[in-house]
């Protein structure tokens, strides 16, 4: 049996030690926001926040998810809050498939750099693939959320 603390919520799985994350978290619990891409690790659309870490759940195994917090696409943080605001404002998503994954780095970079430059949003984008290529709305949306920040 092993434990894992997704979005605040303890969930107690039978599953294999070497089951990646993802599908843990999509097919035993049914938090279906996180999405399967490419399964090597390079997409970005599987993208979970662990320990406040941006880390690609396809894989990760879920024993070495036991006993850290989880935040996925339905989870609540105020830069996710904020960022999924800004990203509904801004129209970013087009097909929408890469969006949870790139909200997740988004807020992993807000979380650690309250003003981030075009060149810091560029590197922490890194391995998150839009096909539909809305580069340019995400880091329009990101600066977005800073102001939003910056006005309370």
């Amino acid at each position: 049996m092993i434990t894992l603390r997704i979005n605040g919520e303890k969930h107690a799985i039978d599953v294999a030690p070497d089951m990646p994350l993802l599908w843990a978290i999509r097919d035993i619990i049914g938090l279906t926001g996180t999405k399967y891409g490419c399964g090597i690790g390079v997409c970005g659309s599987c993208k979970v926040l662990l320990d406040n870490s941006p880390v690609q759940s396809c894989m990760i195994p879920v024993s070495s998810a036991e006993g850290k917090d989880i935040l996925t696409i339905e989870g609540k943080s105020d830069n996710l809050q904020l960022l999924q605001e800004s990203w509904v404002a801004l129209n970013v998503a087009q097909c929408g498939f890469c969006q949870p994954g790139q909200l997740i780095a988004a807020s992993a970079l807000l979380d650690k750099n309250e003003n981030p430059s075009d060149e810091d949003i560029n590197e922490a984008m890194i391995g998150n693939i839009c096909r539909c290529g809305t580069y340019q709305r995400i880091k329009d949306a990101i600066h977005r959320t800073v102001e939003l920040k910056n006005q309370d």
